[in-house]
């Protein structure tokens, strides 16, 4: 991969600021199977990006590629302002990686752990133990930390994991799936503690296959399929590209859901549950262009909901079956799911 100049990114109204991760035309192969087929990625310092994407989509992959664990068949990238191809090592100074499987070694205790990576990273045995002490404590691990590690438990030893990979001080840091085979519970300490990495100025590039987790964290989020970046935006902006936007109305009086039902265009009728479905986009104008007409009809609905598509619907679209590459990412204004009663 040749040293190129990569581009800067700016968010919403800021100044341009230098991407954290930067990659144009990514491609990998193995055999006559294409896993990445010349994606291009911006990920802005400072923020989260998600990769998203079912399973053999080629996420682990690109974060390997990223992080100089494999090499490319082609393509630049830049991390860190460091050429991926000409200066790896510049690279891996300044980045952490927590994989799908956790790192830490079981047999040894939490603190050993700490001052193995402490080691590894050449701090002076004060050093390392004082980097220990402080991340073990930020990451409430002081009480285990004498214990071995085989006795954690999976938040636990993800906390351990997310601390060992700290100790380097990077600046941008690879969840691989940092969340798997967790617990609710877990799952939302978890995104504490990569809200709280953010907001310190550490740059998070996030796979999961959680999309909740892509929804509540990421500021960008890119789906990959079949090799290829299918869509990119924000959760909201992404939201927009699904059609299936409606706003249902309930009725608990027969007489004024026949009366909406015959006066409305376009509805679908649901007779048992007394309900109207209207297409909609759920913009403001709409709706009060609905509750006007409720209002001057003289019909009393008991419940209007507002429904757009998540990102669930979103992933199943952009990752079906049917759904193939397209010409590039798409960005959309979103509207969000309320109820009015």
């Amino acid at each position: 991969m040749p040293s190129s100049v990569m581009p800067t990114s700016s968010r919403s109204g800021g100044s341009p600021s230098p991407a954290a991760v930067s990659a144009v035309g990514l491609r990998k192969s193995y055999g006559d199977k294409t896993v990445l087929d010349g994606i291009d990625l911006v990920v802005p310092a400072g923020s989260v990006f998600a990769l998203l994407g079912p399973n053999g989509a080629g996420k682990t992959t690109a974060v390997k590629i990223l992080s100089t664990l494999i090499a490319a068949d082609g393509g630049q990238a830049q991390v860190a302002g460091h050429d991926l191809a000409a200066e790896p090592q510049a690279v891996r100074a300044a980045i952490g990686v927590t994989g799908q499987f956790s790192a830490v070694d079981g047999l040894i205790t939490g603190e050993e752990n700490m001052l193995l990576m402490a080691d590894l990273h050449h701090l002076s045995r004060t050093e390392g133990r004082r980097t220990a002490a402080e991340l073990l404590e930020r990451f409430d691990l002081t009480d285990a930390a004498k214990k071995p590690a085989s006795t954690y438990s999976g938040g636990m030893k993800r906390r351990l994991d997310i601390a060992m990979t700290l100790v380097g001080d990077p600046r941008i840091i690879f969840l691989d799936e940092p969340t798997t085979g967790l617990d609710p519970r877990a799952r939302h300490n978890m995104w504490g503690i990569i809200r709280e990495l953010v907001s310190g100025g550490v740059t998070v590039f996030l796979t999961t296959q959680y999309l909740e987790e892509a929804d509540e964290l990421a500021d960008r989020i890119a789906v990959l399929n079949g090799g290829k970046i299918v869509a990119e935006g924000s959760a909201d902006e992404l939201k927009r590209l699904i059609p299936g936007g409606h706003v249902r109305i309930r009725f608990t009086d027969p007489a004024a859901y026949q009366s909406a039902a015959v006066a409305l265009r376009e509805v679908t009728r649901d007779d048992e549950s007394l309900s109207l479905q209207i297409p909609s986009d759920g913009s403001q104008r709409e709706l009060r262009s609905i509750l006007d007409w409720l209002d001057s009809a003289g019909v009393e609905a008991d419940e209007l909901t507002v429904h757009t598509p998540d990102l669930d619907d979103v992933f199943f679209a952009l990752t079906g079956p049917t759904a193939g590459p397209s010409a590039g990412p798409t960005t959309v204004p979103n509207q969000s799911k309320e109820t009015v009663r």
